[in-house]
C-alpha cells in the first residue's frame, strides 16, 4: 500500500478522538465505576441495624476501601503502560462487578468487607489509569476540558453513586439489593463502552521488559515544587470527603434523628456534586485564583459544619456540604492539572498516582480517627476537632498559592 493511500485510510481510534466519542466513553466508564464505590454510604445505618455494628466499624469499612485504592495504585498504577489502557480498565470493571455481586448477596459482614476491598481495587485502577485515558482521548484543543472531565468524572461519579443509592433504597423495593443491581447493569454497559476508548499506549512498548512493574510512590523532579504546593489541597479536600462519607450518615441519624436514606444520600451527594460542578464551571480561571478561592471556601465550610453540629440544623449542614465540595473540587482539580503540566508525558502516571495516594491516605486516616474519637468524646465533638484541623491545614494551602500561575 502506498504512503498516500495509507494517509487516506481512516483510523477508527483517531475518528473516536476527533469526534469526541472516545472522550465521552472514557468519561462514562470512569463515572460508572466510581459510582459503585460509594453505593454503600447512605446504606450504612441499614447495615448497622442489620448486623449490629456501630460508627467505629463503619469507618473501618470505609478505610478498608481506601486501603484497596492505595494497593491498586501501587500494583496496577503502571500496568497500563505495559498492557495498554483498555485491558487494565477492563480489569477494573470486573472488580467493580464482583463487588456489586457480593453486596447483592450481602449475607454477612465478611462479604461486605471483601466487596469493599474489590471496590477499592477498582477505584485505584481507574483513579490512575482512567485519569490518563480521559486526557489521551481529548480531541485537539480540548485538553483543558478533558482534564476537568477526568476529575469531575471521579468526584461526580462518587456523588452520583451516593445519590442513586439513597434514592433507590428509599423509593424502590429491596433497599440493600436494588442499588447494586442497577449499578451492575450500568457496569455491563460500561464494559461495552470501552470498545470506543482510544488506547494510545505504543504497541512496541507493550510487553517489553520492565514495562509491567510496580508503581511505587515517587515524584518526578520537575514536579516536586508544584506537588508540594498542591499537597495541602489534596490532604484537606479528600479528608473532608472521607469525613462526610464515613461519619455524616451516623450524624444525620443520631444527631438530627433523620433515618431516610434519601436524605442521607442527598446531603453527601451535594458535596461530590458541588465538587464536580465547580470543576467544570470555574475551570477557565487562573490556577492561583482557583487555589485561593477553593481554600477559603473550604475554611468557611468547616465553620458551617461546626455551626450545624452546635445547633443541630440540617439546612446549615447542607450549606456546609455544598461549600466543602466546591472548595475541594477547585483545589484538587487545580493541583492535578498543575502537576501534570509540570511533568513530562512519560512520567504523568507516576505523578498522578502519587498525588492520589496522598489524597486517599488522608481520606481514610482522619475518617478512622473521627470514628474512634467519637466513641470517646461524642460524634459532634470529634467532628468539631476534625473541622478545626482541616481549617488549619488550609492555611498552608493559602501560603503555597503563590507558586501557582496567576494567569
Amino acid at each position: 500500500m502506498s504512503e498516500g493511500s495509507q494517509a487516506k485510510t481512516p483510523d477508527p481510534s483517531q475518528s473516536h478522538a476527533a469526534t469526541g466519542w472516545g472522550l465521552a466513553a472514557s468519561a462514562y466508564v470512569f463515572t460508572v465505576v466510581m459510582m459503585g464505590t460509594t453505593l454503600p454510604t447512605p446504606l450504612y445505618p441499614l447495615y448497622e441495624e442489620r448486623f449490629g455494628f456501630g460508627t467505629a466499624f463503619t469507618t473501618q469499612l470505609f478505610a478498608i476501601y481506601a486501603l484497596g485504592v492505595i494497593a491498586a495504585l501501587i500494583v496496577f498504577g503502571r500496568l497500563s503502560d505495559g498492557l495498554g489502557r483498555r485491558p487494565v480498565l477492563s480489569l477494573g470493571v470486573v472488580f467493580s462487578v464482583a463487588s456489586a455481586v457480593l453486596f447483592l448477596i450481602g449475607a454477612n459482614v465478611g462479604l461486605l468487607l471483601t466487596g469493599r476491598v474489590l471496590s477499592g481495587l477498582a477505584a485505584g485502577i481507574f483513579t490512575s489509569t482512567a485519569t490518563v485515558t480521559v486526557l489521551e482521548n481529548a480531541p485537539a484543543g480540548r485538553e483543558r476540558l478533558a482534564g476537568s472531565l477526568a476529575t469531575a468524572a471521579n468526584m461526580g461519579g462518587l456523588g452520583l453513586g451516593i445519590l442513586s443509592s439513597g434514592l433507590l433504597a428509599h423509593f424502590a423495593a429491596g433497599p440493600l439489593f436494588t442499588p447494586f443491581l442497577v449499578n451492575a447493569i450500568m457496569l455491563i454497559i460500561a464494559g461495552a463502552a470501552l470498545l470506543l476508548v482510544r488506547d494510545r499506549t505504543r504497541r512496541q512498548q507493550r510487553g517489553t521488559p520492565g514495562a509491567v512493574r510496580l508503581q511505587l510512590p515517587g515524584i518526578p523532579a520537575s514536579a516536586k515544587r508544584m506537588f508540594l504546593a498542591a499537597s495541602p489541597g489534596a490532604i484537606t479536600g479528600f479528608a473532608v470527603c472521607g469525613l462526610y462519607s464515613a461519619v455524616a450518615p451516623s450524624f444525620i441519624g443520631q444527631t438530627l434523628h433523620l433515618t431516610s436514606t434519601a436524605v442521607t444520600g442527598t446531603v453527601v451527594f451535594l458535596l461530590f456534586g458541588a465538587s464536580a460542578s465547580a470543576q467544570l464551571v470555574f475551570r477557565g480561571l487562573s490556577d492561583r485564583r482557583l487555589i485561593v478561592g477553593g481554600t477559603v471556601t473550604m475554611i468557611v465550610s468547616m465553620g458551617a459544619l461546626v455551626l450545624a453540629l452546635l445547633i443541630g440544623s440540617l439546612p446549615v449542614l447542607i450549606v456546609s456540604s455544598v461549600l466543602a465540595g466546591a472548595g475541594q473540587g477547585l483545589v484538587f482539580m487545580t493541583g492535578m492539572r498543575a502537576i501534570t503540566a509540570a511533568t513530562a508525558p512519560e512520567h504523568r502516571t507516576e505523578a498522578t498516582t502519587s498525588y492520589f495516594i496522598l489524597a486517599y491516605v488522608f481520606m481514610s486516616v482522619p475518617a478512622i480517627g473521627a470514628g474512634f474519637l467519637a466513641a470517646e468524646v461524642g460524634l459532634a465533638n470529634a467532628t468539631t476537632i476534625f473541622a478545626v484541623a482541616v481549617a488549619a491545614v488550609c492555611v498552608f494551602g493559602l501560603v503555597a498559592a503563590r507558586r501557582f500561575s496567576a494567569r
